[in-house]
């Protein structure tokens, strides 16, 4: 059997810190949803986000986007659009409520929730007197949405936007960090992403009344009494001070980790360059500026002589290369089957041709050596004079 090791799509990171944080936890017997490493990792988050904000750390970036729903108002029968292309985490709270989901395409330019066919849905919705009571836009991959129209039309309109920057810690639009700019924002750190806490998430506030309602919603919504008093229904939400621990180490290397990412996007964008028929995801201006979270290709058929994403994944699959289709649209799942949906097929588009890449910050120049090796293989009849 070969000894060589799997190549992850994206895999944790550690810095060397997080043990630090976490043994102080264990040693002071801070061994709870509070503490000094939850208190430390929120400002961590506040001042990195540079910006009028507060932060509350949670047990992941669904719990974060329920959370916001709520204090969106939303309730059972309420309708909230969502980004068609995305990840089930931005959709699934909205059911948990007992509301209703309206699906959204993309636009080609970032992959994110296209501002037309956002104006076109609430303007349909409204007729059917149906307004929606909340927007959920997503960063993919770590590349900003077109911030500014998205918020025009939310303006316009008077719809909140929930801004889901799970995959878009370290990333900015005009200079501006990703999950600043809506009613409230959506951290992750699971396992996979930029930074992590093995599992967790972070809410982003523009308040400190709103902070201090989510924690209390986040920690079964106790009354202040001597005794267990409730009167709002609440969820066991908050992040541990041990996982907490861990991401202050790891908001130690968070810079450097993004360094990394953007690295591997300009390995692709190297190694694509002779190929026809091939795209590497990349920034459309200077506006924005992506974590590349993920890095991410399209690849046309047509002008590859007939090489598919399946084609790829596959060759990848068997040199013990991890890679994956790009999140397959929620109107397209089986279990979101009859839901609203506007658009004109982009998502689906992009689902059928695109692939994420190996894009971790711990990859080696033997694993892009491994990689490129299975790119040219797959490609070696697609290859140009391109300089």
């Amino acid at each position: 059997m070969s000894s060589i090791s799997k190549i992850w799509l994206s895999s944790p990171h550690m810095g060397g810190n997080e043990r630090k944080y976490v043994t102080e936890a264990f040693d002071t017997n801070w061994v709870a949803p509070l503490g000094p490493n939850v208190n430390g990792f929120e400002s961590d988050l506040k001042e990195y986000q540079d910006n009028d904000v507060e932060i509350a750390v949670l047990s992941s970036g669904t719990a974060a986007i329920h959370l916001a729903l709520i204090q969106c108002g939303v309730v059972a029968g309420d309708e909230v659009i969502c980004q068609s292309f995305t990840f089930c985490g931005s959709i699934n709270p909205i059911k948990y409520l007992g509301a209703n989901p309206v699906l959204v395409d993309s636009e080609k330019t970032t992959w994110n929730l296209c501002p037309v066919h956002l104006e076109v849905a609430i303007k349909d919705r409204i007729t059917k007197g149906r307004k929606p009571k909340a927007i959920v836009a997503v960063h993919l991959y770590g590349m900003p949405y077109q911030v500014d129209l998205i918020n025009e039309v939310a303006i316009r309109y008077d719809i909140p936007v929930i801004e889901d920057s799970a995959e878009a810690l370290g990333s900015t639009f005009k200079g501006q960090k990703c999950g600043t700019f809506g009613r409230f924002g959506i951290l992750s750190f699971n396992g996979n992403k930029i930074i992590t806490t093995s599992g967790g998430g972070a809410m982003v506030c523009h308040s400190q009344e709103d902070k201090e309602k989510t924690v209390f919603l986040a920690t079964q919504a106790r009354d202040d009494a001597p005794h267990y008093e409730h009167t709002t229904i609440g969820y066991n939400y908050r992040l541990s001070n041990i996982s907490a621990g861990i991401g202050r180490g790891q908001m130690e290397v968070l810079d450097k980790h993004i360094g990394l990412r953007r690295s591997m996007n300009a390995f692709y964008v190297k190694a694509f360059k002779t190929i026809s028929g091939v795209t590497v995801f990349q920034e459309p201006s200077d506006h924005y500026f992506s974590n590349h979270w993920l890095s991410a290709i399209l690849i046309d058929p047509s002008k590859t002589g007939g090489i598919t994403r399946e084609d790829l994944r596959h060759a990848f699959a068997k040199a013990d290369i991890e890679s994956r289709p790009l999140w397959k649209p929620m109107h397209l799942q089986p279990v979101f089957k009859g839901v609203p949906y506007y658009g004109s097929g982009v998502s689906d588009e992009l689902f059928d041709n695109g692939l994420c890449l190996p894009s971790g910050s711990n990859l080696t120049n033997d694993d892009r050596v491994r990689i490129e090796k299975v790119i040219f293989e797959v490609f070696k009849n697609c290859l140009t004079n391109v300089q």
